[in-house]
Order: structure tokens, then sequence, then C-alpha cells
């Protein structure tokens, strides 16, 4: 069983192993829908239940802020549909960056005040609610989880 941060930090890395797949000389285009799939299934969970579950653990402008960030993300994510964009590398590596802040920001910060914040069973037992929303999201369109606008 993986706590809340666990799956958080474990989405993270998939993600950061995903776009160095497109260094490594992997077609960005045929990477793109697995990013974006990981993506907003990530940004979902948080949404739904990782965010409002852990909303002591910052200020009301703290949360306003991330989830500006996950807007920012699923319009870029919205901006990159069309893999046939002359832009469209430009456009990833945007992405990518912002996914990187994305990640330095919450494991640098969010994380170490939620793990202070919530015991290891209330950690599990969000880290169980969230698998089974990722899980299911896996069997429908992402986009379900962590609509683009």
């Amino acid at each position: 069983m993986v706590d809340a941060i666990g799956i958080l930090k474990r989405q993270h890395r998939e993600l950061v192993r995903l776009f160095e797949r497109t260094d490594r000389g992997e077609d960005a285009r045929e990477l793109f829908d697995q990013i974006a799939d990981a993506l907003l299934v990530h940004a979902g969970i948080e949404e739904k239940l990782f965010y409002p579950a852990t909303r002591s653990a910052r200020s009301e402008d703290q949360l306003r802020e991330a989830m500006e960030e996950h807007l920012a993300l699923k319009r870029a994510v919205a901006d990159l549909l069309e893999p046939s964009d002359p832009h469209f590398e430009v456009k990833l590596a945007a992405l990518r960056e912002q996914v990187a802040n994305h990640v330095a920001l919450q494991e640098r910060e969010l994380f170490p005040a939620v793990a202070r914040l919530l015991s290891a069973d209330e950690l599990e037992e969000l880290g169980m609610e969230m698998e089974d929303l990722a899980a299911g999201s896996a069997a429908r369109e992402p986009e379900s989880i962590a609509p683009l606008s």
C-alpha cells in the first residue's frame, strides 16, 4: 500500500520519465498521448481528492495558485492535441518546463507540509481513494477526470 504522497511522487517520476524518453530520440508526438493521459489523471486526483483533503496544509492563496497551475497545464495539453502543429516541439518543451516546476514546488513545499498535517493512516486511506480514482480513470477518457477546460 502506498500513501497519497507516495502515489503523487510516483506519478511525478513517471511524467519525468516520459519526457526524458523524448530526449533519447523517441518520437515526442507518439509519446504525447501517454504524457497527456498521465498528466490529466495526476491533475484530476489532486483536484478531486488530494487538494481538498490537504486544504489546511496551505493558504487559500496557495490553493488558488495550485488550481491556476493545473488550468495552465490543461490548456497546454489542449494546445498540443493537434500533433501536426509546426510548433509542437516548442509547445511540448514548454509543457515539460511547467510540469518540472509543478513537481519541484510540490515536493519541496507542499508534500512536507502535508506529511506534518496528516497521520500515516490518513495518508494511506487517502492514497487508497486516489488509486481507486486513478484506476477508474484508466478505463475511460482521462479528460473525464480532469476536464481540459
